[in-house]
């Protein structure tokens, strides 16, 4: 371990935040770790000074500047206006992965899967988590998924890397390609593309429901999952819950120039103050940290003084088990005995050394050359509440310009025009396909011609998509029953 001590930024967060950073900080430095600290002030406190990012300036000046944050959980203030913290500095800070190892301690810690050990890596800046949201018209909404070549080459080579630097033997891909052809799609596709590159690493694919119910039900089927920012949220919390408790998991947030680590669990207001929160989450995100910074052997010694500490039956209230567990401690007694263990090594569990921990994983992407994009038609979104599916298409299906013609239209995804059937529900929310015959292409300035005709005929037009090819292949998805 290098003597240079290494600045990071702290946040003591709410709720239980401050309880558990002040256990996970003083075993920090009992243990000699090698730190100094910048705190700043995030979360609710901010949100009601009446900054909706929850973060003030000088904390993103201090998180650019150390590059390396251990951040205790925040409360976002209940109604709307705020957006979520955490997303917010994951995406901002380029934190690409999410690292969430999910261990059980068995006979220690209950739980009904003594086998376990899965690490979760999350795509953490895409997908639905964009955040980016409309209302359109008085009966929908809509979320855009966002899915990119370079977010989902970054998030699985970042996989298979880990694989190989500790020794894990595969590599399993979440999505659900099967409805979500195209971004789900894409995750897939280069998921395999990827895959090929490590011949030593198996790899599988599998449906996120069916794959979430195998996890829930046989988790030592896996090793390292590997899926979007919606489904690894949910499945990582899945995963920790079933090793015993939320409670004890940490997590990292990776990017390229900066980190962050943190507890997978909430604020949990409710118990704050009451010295009964469990700080194992926070204290094992540190450990993370640490060989993050290049201190490996502080993380080792932290790391088996938790472990004995663990296996000697000493537990806070959330996982405290009478037949599993020795002593019901607080928030203070458990972090005095893990200060009590350092140094010692677990005797029933397997001890933890971080000696040939690896260097941060660097990403590099491939260039990909560009393809030849052409226009070729555009969906025309309506709010439109008047009359039946052939109404709607009756009125348009003389509007034509450049060979641009009605070849479809869908509500909420199932095509209701021509040859729709009455049994389908429909909102006040239209999408009309107007396509050119063989994908001819066609410029802008006549699909704004188009949708001028459109609006003269009285049509509220409130969003349109191009329709494109890339290499002469469509980009775009059929609407359900087309």
């Amino acid at each position: 371990m290098k003597n240079t001590k290494k600045t990071i930024t702290v946040a003591y967060g709410d709720g239980i935040g401050p309880e558990i950073m002040g256990a996970t900080l003083e075993i920090l430095q009992a243990a000699g770790a090698q730190l100094d600290f910048e705190v700043i002030e995030i979360g609710e406190k901010v949100y009601l000074q009446g900054n909706t990012t929850g973060i003030p300036a000088e904390a993103w000046d201090s998180m650019r500047k150390t590059k390396v944050f251990l951040k205790a959980p925040i409360t976002t203030p209940q109604g709307g206006g705020y957006k979520s913290l955490n997303v917010t500095m994951r995406k901002m800070l380029g934190l690409y992965a999410n690292v969430r190892p999910c261990v059980t301690y068995h006979p220690f810690v209950g739980t009904k899967h003594p086998v376990m050990d899965v690490v979760i890596i999350r795509e953490n800046e895409e997908d639905l988590y964009a955040g980016i949201e409309h209302q359109q018209t008085d009966e929908v909404v809509q979320c855009l998924k966002l899915i990119s070549r370079p977010g989902c080459e970054k998030i699985v080579r970042y996989a298979f890397e880990y694989a190989h630097q500790y020794g894990r033997k595969k590599v399993t891909c979440f999505t659900k390609d099967n409805i979500m052809k195209m971004t789900d799609g894409l995750f897939r596709k280069v998921f395999e593309e990827v895959a090929l590159e490590y011949p030593h690493i198996e790899h599988e694919h599998w449906i996120i429901d069916i794959g979430t119910a195998m996890l829930a039900d046989t988790p030592e089927k896996f090793d390292v999952i590997v899926t979007p920012n919606l489904y690894g949220d949910i499945i990582s919390d899945v995963a920790a819950q079933i090793t015993g408790s939320v409670g004890i998991a940490g997590s990292a947030n990776i990017g390229d120039q900066c980190a962050m680590f943190e507890a997978i669990h909430g604020s949990a207001p409710k118990i704050a103050g009451m010295n009964k929160a469990n700080p194992s989450g926070l204290l094992l995100a540190a450990v993370q940290m640490l060989i993050h910074i290049d201190q490996p052997e502080v993380a080792a010694k932290i790391h088996n003084a938790w472990l004995a500490t663990i296996e000697q039956g000493i537990h806070t209230t959330d996982i405290y088990k009478a037949d599993t567990s020795q002593k019901e401690v607080t928030t203070k007694e458990f972090t005095q005995a893990v200060l009590a263990n350092m140094g010692k090594m677990p005797t029933k569990l397997a001890a933890v050394s971080y000696e040939n921990a690896k260097k941060p994983i660097e990403i590099k992407l491939k260039e990909k050359p560009a393809a030849k994009k052409e226009t070729v038609g555009v969906d025309i979104f309506l709010h439109w509440k008047k009359g039946s599916p052939d109404q709607l298409g009756n009125s348009l299906k003389e509007v034509a310009n450049s060979g641009l013609t009605l070849s479809m239209i869908t509500n909420r995804g199932v095509k209701v025009y021509p040859g729709g059937i009455p049994e389908t529900f429909c909102t006040d929310h239209w999408r009309c396909r107007f396509t050119t015959e063989n994908f001819k292409s066609v410029s802008y300035k006549e699909i704004m011609e188009l949708m001028e005709k459109v609006n003269t005929l009285g049509f509220d037009i409130v969003k349109t998509e191009n329709l494109c090819t890339f290499d002469g292949k469509p980009a775009f998805s059929l609407g359900q029953g087309q």
